[in-house]
């Protein structure tokens, strides 16, 4: 299992960006039984509900803190759990990784009477275009990132065909973002040289050899090229590049 191997520092370089949680706690809003679903080691996870874990990966249900709930191993698609267990079903930036997203939104909406409520990514930029917050400079040393993500992310009309009618909320990606998923450097762009960064986040480990990117981001960095190619969207408190908190209606 992917996260078996790449989940190992998951505690600490993939914490909540409380910035990001109060857009996701806003979704589920009134909801007091909550199943998280791919769970990892807790990012995410409301507090103050009843809230029980899914989460197929051991390497991650061990670094679960003690006052996180209580994880049950098992995956999306084969929910362990009656029809209407619970008020939401929730699942943050893990439907990518799932054999078959289609099942498992479908086991969401079993489990869950009221809603589900997705932290996802829709396509750089997201569904309306990217604004005024321009290309993700990342895919300019690694361009097969892009190709990757458009094939294992369901985009908003894909989502709406298994889920019916959505709402669709903009999650701005402050510059100091906390949590490090794959567009949460794009102010500090020497942490992506970071081995440890890289390690939590998995579109690396799709790449079959960094090395070339790598090393001209380390030039352009050390010569200055970087700033002066990136200088308006490095002068940017927040960007959008296409994540999405997404809620059924």
């Amino acid at each position: 299992m992917l996260y078996d191997t790449i989940g190992t520092n998951y505690d600490t370089r993939r914490r909540s960006e409380p910035r990001i949680a109060a857009l996701v706690e806003r979704a589920l809003d009134g909801a007091r039984r909550v199943v998280n679903v791919g769970a990892g080691s807790g990012s995410y996870e409301p507090e103050g509900r009843t809230v029980a874990a899914v989460e197929p990966s051991r390497t991650m249900i061990a670094q679960r803190a003690a006052e996180r709930a209580p994880a049950v191993q098992a995956v999306a698609e084969r929910l362990p759990f009656a029809d209407g267990t619970f008020d939401a079903a929730l699942a943050t930036l893990t439907l990518h990784h799932w054999e078959n997203w289609r099942a498992g939104l479908r086991e969401m909406r079993r489990v869950a009477d009221d809603r589900v409520v997705l932290l996802t990514w829709v396509g750089y930029g997201g569904a309306s275009g990217h604004g005024d917050s321009g290309r993700f400079w990342l895919l300019d040393y690694f361009p097969e990132i892009e190709a990757i993500d458009a094939r294992i992310f369901p985009t908003e009309r894909e989502l709406s065909e298994v889920l019916g009618p959505i709402e669709s909320t903009p999650v701005p990606i402050p510059w100091d973002c906390v949590d490090g998923f794959l567009c949460a450097y794009w102010r500090r762009p020497a942490a992506y040289l970071d081995a440890d960064v890289r390690l939590a986040i998995s579109s690396f480990s799709k790449i079959e050899d960094a090395s070339d990117g790598l090393a001209r981001l380390e030039e352009d960095l050390r010569t200055g090229a970087f700033e002066r190619r990136y200088a308006k969207q490095l002068a940017r408190e927040w960007c959008d590049f296409g994540y999405r908190v997404v809620a059924t209606r």
